[in-house]
């Protein structure tokens, strides 16, 4: 069974975009460079047509890739999330016990994933420990460096 990817509004919105642009945009850009390395001559030693060539095979499974995770995309209404445990697209305060520091995480859908964002994957250690846990729970994540607790401290949209 194919695996579902819940989106936001906006993510959803974001993947179409994209998908737009590698098609109207950049599909015609490489067909272009392919051409004219194409007049060049003798294609068995020619740099720039296996570049465009290579260009173009990475760019058709780009292509490929997003168009099948739209095909699985399903649009979360944040308004209906329960904030009563963490799920995808809560955002969740949290302490780490060790370190006594404090952070904040939106659980996303592999596809709106961007740590700079404090958006984190729910495929991750961290995300997945959290999956289900309720505000005061302690929950322990394996990551690289090893075993890490934390504390629920907060749950919100």
């Amino acid at each position: 069974m194919a695996t579902v990817n819940y989106v936001t509004e906006e993510g959803f919105q974001r993947l179409r975009k994209e998908l737009e642009q590698l098609k109207s945009v950049e599909r015609p850009k490489i067909s272009q460079q392919i051409a004219e390395a194409r007049d060049k001559g003798d294609l068995s030693e020619n740099a720039e047509y296996d570049a465009a060539k290579e260009a173009q095979g990475l760019l058709e499974l780009r292509i490929s890739n997003l168009e099948a995770v739209i095909a699985k995309s399903r649009i979360i209404d944040e308004s209906k999330i329960d904030i009563s445990q963490v799920q995808i697209m809560t955002k969740v305060q949290l302490e780490n016990i060790t370190a006594k520091t404090v952070m904040e995480y939106t659980l996303v859908a592999e596809s709106e994933a961007n740590i700079k964002e404090k958006k984190l994957s729910i495929g991750t250690p961290i995300a997945k420990s959290l999956l289900g846990k309720k505000i005061g729970d302690i929950v322990e994540a394996q990551v690289p460096s090893g075993i890490v607790k934390f504390k629920i401290l907060k749950i919100s949209r």
